[in-house]
């Protein structure tokens, strides 16, 4: 892709993997420069020493109450500005809710919801003075039906199916487009949680996607002139049933 973004910022949390790595990729092929912020330093580390001068690495852990609220103003004071956030760091619970442990909900829910709602009242006030900017949450197809085997994941997805929508509404009036993708069951380390027998079946059956593939439908919609919003992508392999 040509530098179509060049002399833009953008951050991406949960940047050390999966879909925010290929999207961190994405963009700095793009021209932007990117900040990737995650919680693993060691894998930060080697990743700043592969990418280049261009990428900047954060470690944020956005469980901490102190570290989260601390990652927009560090990015901001690193890289001068914020033009793309990409709100992707989350986590994944499959199985009945009965086997599940209501510290692990807690935590989920925390990541999956409340820091993705931090994040993004964090870098309004900045991108409202600047009149511009892009939000791209990762969201899930399991944001869109109910999925019987996550019934806790599911849930947090809806809830940040709606709270993108409303985001979208409210912050359209000062430049600022908010939307969402929504992938099928990507390969990454989100499915260690998945019954083994449905992951079995999944790579069986080519019934999963790539990182990267993801990654291409929110350089998409990223890419957009910007009397376009790209409200929400669905992307589903396209052997999954459901």
């Amino acid at each position: 892709m040509a530098e179509v973004l060049s002399g833009m910022v953008a951050a991406v949390t949960g940047a050390a993997s999966g879909i925010g790595l290929a999207t961190a990729e994405a963009l700095l092929g793009a021209g932007a420069t990117v900040v990737l912020v995650d919680r693993d330093e060691a894998a930060l580390d080697e990743l700043g020493e592969r990418l280049g001068p261009s990428a900047i690495t954060q470690v944020t852990d956005l469980l901490d109450t102190d570290s989260c609220n601390a990652m927009v103003p560090e990015i901001i004071d690193r890289a001068g500005q914020i033009d793309i956030l990409h709100c992707n760091a989350g986590s994944y619970i499959g199985g009945d809710l009965i086997e599940t442990d209501t510290a692990t909900i807690d935590r989920m829910l925390n990541l999956n919801v409340n820091a993705v709602m931090k994040n993004v009242h964090a870098v309004i006030p900045h991108m409202t003075e600047r009149g511009t900017g892009d939000i791209v949450v990762t969201c899930s197809v399991a944001g869109n039906t109910a999925v019987p085997w996550e019934p806790v994941y599911s849930a947090s997805k809806w809830a940040i199916n709606c709270f993108v929508q409303t985001m979208r509404r409210q912050l359209c009036q000062h430049g600022i487009r908010v939307g969402q993708v929504n992938p099928g069951p990507v390969i990454s380390a989100l499915l260690a949680d998945w019954p083994e027998e449905n992951l079995r079946k999944a790579k069986e059956s080519g019934s999963l996607i790539e990182p990267s593939e993801v990654a291409d439908a929110i350089m998409f919609m990223l890419t957009r002139p910007r009397n376009v919003t790209i409200r929400d992508v669905v992307i589903l392999p396209t052997n999954f049933d459901i």
